[in-house]
């Protein structure tokens, strides 16, 4: 790849549920000029586009490729397919529409979490050592993954591969968003630990006094909690920590990974979550596996690394 002038950048977008963020990103990937912008005067997908176009063609910094990040973003169709948390319905060829304002430049998209995989194998872990057989998972609101062996990002043959967090671990339990029970991600996420600290309250095994309002408990207030050493909240975490390590484990049969690394808001409560996780970890790991598989935390700074995903996409394509 030749170097690129000082005002020549990609452009990193992260399309998420209520936001919208676009980051101007240079070779060393820094985040040098960033907007955020909220979707909700933006229900109709031409109105969105405009003001991507906008955005992009009025900033005197020279944008040499697009890379886009979505829920349910694919990388070999260019569309976002049926997101349930975005404005727009069913399939969006969000970057066919963009291409038509910037036909000269290169345009890709992938899910949210494969970028945050992207983003770590190109400027967080990956930076500095080798990293090629990885998996990514994303603790936030819902729970992502990208996959990543020698050195490439698994995409299976329609570009939806890797979804760990919809795997079942309990095919009578909680039904989740996709439409199905049991889901990863309705246990190990913020939500799910929501989920979790409403069952303990209705079994009063937890104090409804840590919550604002105890019928919508927050996973902050949880932490908080386990943080003065409140034994019940302690629980809710180690619950929490045991069948993310089931799933974790069984995602490790698949692609016999070096490393787990985790990321988002869940991710930052620390020792509460990491210590009783790879004590279940190693427990529920196949023997051919145990002590060969590390869990550790994103090297990332969680406000640019969804946009350093979505702009490694094109740093990666233009320099193969």
């Amino acid at each position: 790849m030749k170097p690129m002038k000082n005002n020549k950048h990609i452009v990193g977008i992260d399309i998420g549920g209520s936001h919208t963020t676009i980051g101007w990103v240079n070779e060393e990937g820094v985040v040098v000029k960033k907007i955020d912008f909220s979707l909700k005067p933006y229900v109709h997908i031409d109105d969105f586009i405009l003001k991507i176009r906008q955005e992009i063609t009025s900033s005197p910094l020279i944008c040499q490729g697009i890379g886009i990040g979505a829920p349910n973003g694919n990388y070999f169709t260019g569309m976002i397919e049926f997101a349930p948390n975005l404005p727009w319905s069913g399939k969006i060829n969000l970057c066919e529409l963009l291409q038509s304002y910037f036909p000269e430049i290169p345009i890709y998209i992938t899910n949210d979490a494969n970028a945050a995989a992207m983003g770590e194998y190109r400027y967080g872990w990956g930076k500095e050592n080798t990293l090629e057989d990885f998996i990514m998972i994303t603790l936030g609101t819902g729970l992502g993954s990208g996959i990543f062996i020698k050195g490439e990002i698994v995409y299976g043959h329609d570009g939806f591969a890797g979804e760990i967090g919809h795997m079942i671990v309990d095919p009578m339990g909680r039904l989740c968003g996709c439409g199905r029970r049991g889901c990863l991600e309705r246990y190990a996420s913020a939500t799910g630990l929501e989920i979790t600290s409403l069952e303990f309250l209705n079994k009063k095994r937890i104090s409804p006094d840590w919550f604002e309002n105890p019928d919508q408990p927050k996973a902050k207030e949880v932490y908080v909690a386990a943080m003065a050493n409140d034994p019940g909240a302690l629980e809710i975490f180690d619950y929490t920590s045991k069948i993310l390590a089931t799933g974790l484990a069984n995602a490790v049969c698949f692609s016999s990974p070096k490393k787990i690394i985790l990321f988002g808001g869940l991710a930052k409560a620390g020792e509460i979550l990491i210590q009783p996780l790879q004590k279940y970890f190693e427990e529920a790991l196949l023997q051919i596996y145990k002590n060969k598989v590390e869990i550790m935390v994103s090297k990332l700074e969680e406000n640019d690394a969804a946009v350093l995903g979505a702009a490694a996409l094109i740093y990666e394509a233009m320099s193969n």
